[in-house]
């Protein structure tokens, strides 16, 4: 099968989230399984200057965009016999320091951006020595992709183009724009209506997508079905209500050769199941790392994200200010930014309390995965969740997730109140913080039992969530989608 990915970010080479981890990691794992999978991404600023290896394609392109035309340059990079990566480069669009804003404000020009990337990506499949048979998009800024396939076939350009996949990483972020933007579509007027990428009188990317693409996915199973809800469809859960029968939800996986823990550049102590005294190792180092005080006796706790409302990091804040003020012995390791007042808050909290918590604003790809490997539980508030991907690799670490019943968390982690057999994690399901700190103290209780502890461990790191698997979901749904089922 030949596929091509259109999607604004990919690891390592651009990243926001884990939408660029799960496109890296499912276009590996389908070229292993043997299908030819090309994968399209914006050239972004110091991407050609940290890999040397990326090489020019000699193929330069031009496409309108509005009342004039733009051009630009594919670069590329063969990863594989059966994976290459195309970069499109356009230095006006994607030579900034931000990927979609600096300083938490987006670039005014958003739309022309990502049209004309979605207008490179359609050049791509068009001429590819093999044209792919799918083409999967993610999220917001690919989301015109199939509305441009769309009036190609219509207009007789392209009479048989791809069937096309798209895959909603957050309902969240919709990519909205003025109804002004949308001549830098170079569509029809009449292609501007609700069953299109209008909605409410404005423009909106996704809106494009979740309209005309023959099918769609998210992250999880779970996610799925709460999209279809008022309370998590941002709007459109009637649109995807009429659109179940094409909405599948496909949990996310873990690329296990980056994220395990027994071959690891970045971790000084290997561990597996069976041999956990690495990772009480780890965690010493994480203490000292963080100056905190080497303490076995006590459970280190850690979070790793965006801070956000969505993250529930303000209950995780209130919480830990509730458990301290109680005289809970307990240690809290952060890494991660975003909302400046939740930064602030943080912060204060390792001052007054620095022999308990300690925080570390910004991101560390090495310091994420020896935190994964030092903490004995991983928090999860988030209020609402499409998959997570912390959650996972938490499992494969032996470090016990502590996870909102939400999304694909819920799709992830087993409570033991669902089996005490194959239990992995704690879940609560009210998005507040005397939820989140009654789930606080189960795990303290779980830490003063060293065999059900063990027994949590060893489920998680037993747990099979890798690509291989994944992918094969993916496949079955191209066939269907290639067969008109």
């Amino acid at each position: 099968m030949q596929l091509l990915h259109v999607t604004s970010e990919l690891h390592p080479f651009s990243k926001t989230g884990g939408l660029a981890d799960m496109v890296a990691a499912l276009g590996k794992a389908l070229a292993h399984a043997g299908h030819e999978v090309h994968l399209v991404t914006p050239l972004y600023r110091g991407i050609r200057a940290r890999y040397p290896e990326l090489q020019p394609a000699n193929w330069r392109f031009v496409v309108p965009l509005g009342s004039g035309s733009v051009g630009g340059e594919f670069w590329r990079l063969k990863v594989s016999p059966r994976l290459t990566i195309w970069f499109v480069d356009q230095p006006h669009f994607f030579d900034r320091a931000g990927i979609y804003n600096e300083s938490q404000v987006d670039y005014p020009d958003n739309a022309a951006r990502y049209l004309f990337f979605c207008k490179a990506a359609l050049v791509l499949a068009r001429h590819l020595p093999r044209p792919p048979q799918i083409v999967h998009v993610h999220d917001w800024p690919t989301g015109p992709l199939p509305m441009l396939l769309q009036h190609a076939r219509a207009s007789g350009a392209w009479p048989q183009p791809p069937k096309t996949v798209l895959t909603i990483h957050n309902l969240a972020y919709q990519g909205w724009f003025p109804a002004t933007e949308w001549p830098l579509a170079n569509l029809p007027a009449e292609w501007f209506h609700t069953n299109s990428a209008e909605a409410w009188g404005q423009l909106n990317f996704l809106k494009a997508g979740l309209s005309l693409a023959d099918a769609l996915t998210t992250v999880s199973p779970r996610y799925a079905r709460e999209i279809c809800t008022p309370e998590f469809g941002c709007g459109f859960e009637g649109l995807l209500l009429r659109r179940e029968y094409e909405l599948t939800g496909i949990l996310n996986g873990v690329d296990y050769d980056e994220w395990n823990t027994s071959a690891n550049p970045f971790l000084k102590h290997a561990y597996d199941a069976q041999h956990l005294a690495g990772k009480a190792a780890n965690k010493r180092e994480l203490q000292a790392e963080f100056g905190l005080p080497l303490r076995d006796d006590v459970p280190l706790f850690a979070k790793i994200s965006r801070l956000t409302s969505q993250k529930g990091s303000d209950l995780l804040l209130t919480a830990l200010e509730q458990g301290l003020a109680e005289g809970l012995e307990q240690q809290f390791v952060l890494l991660g930014s975003g909302d400046a007042t939740l930064q602030s808050g943080f912060r204060a909290l390792a001052a007054r309390h620095p022999q308990s918590v300690a925080v570390k604003v910004g991101f560390d790809a090495a310091l994420a995965q020896r935190i994964e490997a030092a903490a004995d539980f991983f928090l999860m508030p988030s209020r609402f969740e499409p998959c997570g991907l912390n959650q996972l690799y938490s499992l494969r670490y032996g470090t016990v997730p502590i996870v909102r019943a939400t999304g694909g968390l819920d799709d992830s982690v087993v409570d033991v109140r669902e089996s005490a057999e194959r239990a992995t994690g704690i879940k609560f399901h009210e998005p507040t913080a005397a939820a989140l700190s009654h789930a606080l103290r189960k795990a303290h209780g779980l830490y003063r039992e060293p065999d059900l502890l063990a027994h949590f461990r060893h489920n998680g790191m037993k747990a099979d969530f890798s690509w291989e698997k994944q992918s094969r979901e993916y496949v079955e749904l191209y066939e269907q989608v290639l067969h008109g089922v």
